[in-house]
């Protein structure tokens, strides 16, 4: 069974920079066709999808936040991050790391974290 669980502050300041960690369980970032992604959910709004990181170190971001946006892997531990640069109270959302796969009909997120609530305000 895959699971997958975020960490990281669930505060941050106006203009730093958010970071979150994923540790997966169950299952290796490296094994081919499955990919590794963090998607978003403001408040009364719905899902966000942010970007990718692939099983062989490629990665794709939203063209909108592409700009401030960096997915990175640590494969000796089993683990992807998420950076997220000069941040507004816009950016305040639940976020979650999610296994990706990709059908013919489009993307697929079979597995999911909890999700983590991070909140930027001073």
């Amino acid at each position: 069974q895959v699971q997958l669980q975020e960490s990281g502050p669930g505060l941050v300041k106006p203009s730093q920079t958010l970071s979150l960690t994923c540790t997966v369980s169950g299952g290796s970032i490296t094994t081919g066709s499955y990919a590794w992604s963090w998607i978003r959910q403001p408040p009364g709004k719905g899902l966000e999808w942010m970007g990718v990181i692939i099983y062989d170190g490629r990665t794709y971001y939203r063209p909108s936040l592409k700009r401030r946006t960096s997915i990175s892997r640590d494969t000796s531990k089993n683990q992807f991050s998420l950076q997220l640069s000069s941040v507004t109270p816009e950016d305040t959302a639940v976020y979650y790391c999610v296994r990706e796969t990709k059908p013919s009909t489009g993307a697929e997120f079979d597995y999911w974290g909890q999700g983590t609530q991070v909140t930027v305000s001073s």
